[in-house]
């Protein structure tokens, strides 16, 4: 029987959203090709008790490997466990979302397997018994499809792209051996600190408030935090490379082929131009709403809505707007 492999990220003992959404394309890759979805959970004692949210999302087991030494993620260690259950439970395909963590284990464990990696995903189909992924190429201009030739076929999938998909199984629950020593790890993390004030990440908020220099001062942001906060804790601010070389915004913001790659359901590029490395960040949104000055900006070319106007006085009014509509 087929096996689909999931990799199933949590951080702080608790599920993050991407992890549903990878257990969520298993289920469906596995549906049709008739096999079953198992999930590895990774991460320090008391982790176990979010299992049950993946067997709902879709997974007929789950693989929980507790210990302490899992705390903070570990390249090396988390690759060696993976490779080990790779090996142990043969999969036609180990899917991991295309998060800062997942975009540097998957092909770890794609080099250590000595099997092909598909970054980016995003879709997945089945044909003739082959897994083919679909992913952006060149700075999003163009879409490749890439059919796998090798198993376990390695991919990671870009976040916000799979919507979670309630499927529930009984989910068995499997203990995963940890048995690794320090030189397993090659570094050790002792302490992560957050950054003050920590907000929803850019990469997988379902809206983004994104502005660039048209914002003119970065005084001026406080409309886009405004806006952003008017959604009620699901939008997250973004910003172009401009802005954040300029030292508006901090790095963390920078939604680009510099910076993070978005997919969000809603993404509003705000005093925005348009240049294409920022384009190879957001063009996969589903939905894309420019705001500029300008009537030529490139930007209006990709978006599906476009207002043309002085953004101080349109952002403000559309913030009051979707206030009244919460």
């Amino acid at each position: 029987m087929p096996n689909i492999f999931a990799f199933a990220e949590a951080r702080d003992g608790e599920l993050k959203k991407v992890a549903q959404e990878v257990v969520t394309a298993a289920r469906q890759v596995a549906d049709q090709l008739g096999g079953e979805v198992h999930a590895v959970l990774l991460g320090p004692s008391g982790l176990r008790e979010r299992a049950g949210e993946l067997a709902s999302h879709g997974a007929d087991h789950v693989h929980v490997g507790e210990s302490d030494a899992l705390q903070h993620y570990s390249g090396e260690g988390f690759t060696t466990l993976l490779v080990n259950f790779l090996k142990a439970n043969p999969c036609d395909a180990a899917l991991f979302p295309a998060s800062a963590l997942g975009k540097d284990l998957a092909p770890r464990v794609a080099a250590r397997l000595g099997v092909g990696y598909a970054s980016e995903c995003t879709a997945l189909q089945v044909e003739n018994g082959a897994l083919v992924a679909t992913r952006p190429k060149y700075a999003g201009k163009v879409f490749a499809r890439v059919r796998f030739t090798d198993t376990p076929a390695v991919a990671s999938l870009r976040p916000n792209t799979f919507a979670p998909a309630e499927s529930a199984r009984s989910g068995e629950v499997h203990t995963l051996e940890v048995s690794l020593n320090s030189a397993d790890f090659g570094a050790i993390v002792r302490e992560i600190r957050a950054a003050a004030g920590e907000k929803l990440d850019v990469a997988e908020a379902p809206i983004v408030v994104a502005g660039g220099r048209g914002l003119k001062d970065p005084a001026n942001f406080k409309l886009l935090d405004e806006l952003a906060d008017a959604f009620g804790g699901r939008a997250a601010v973004g910003a172009s490379r401009a802005v954040v070389d300029a030292g508006w915004r901090p790095h963390a913001e920078q939604v680009g082929q510099t910076g993070k790659t978005v997919s969000p359901t809603l993404y509003f590029a705000i005093g925005i131009s348009g240049a294409m490395q920022h384009l190879a960040g957001m063009r996969t949104a589903k939905y894309i709403v420019a705001i500029n000055k300008d009537p030529e900006a490139p930007i209006f070319k990709v978006a599906d809505y476009g207002i043309v106007g002085d953004l101080m006085e349109i952002v403000p009014r559309l913030t009051e707007e979707v206030r009244k509509l919460r």
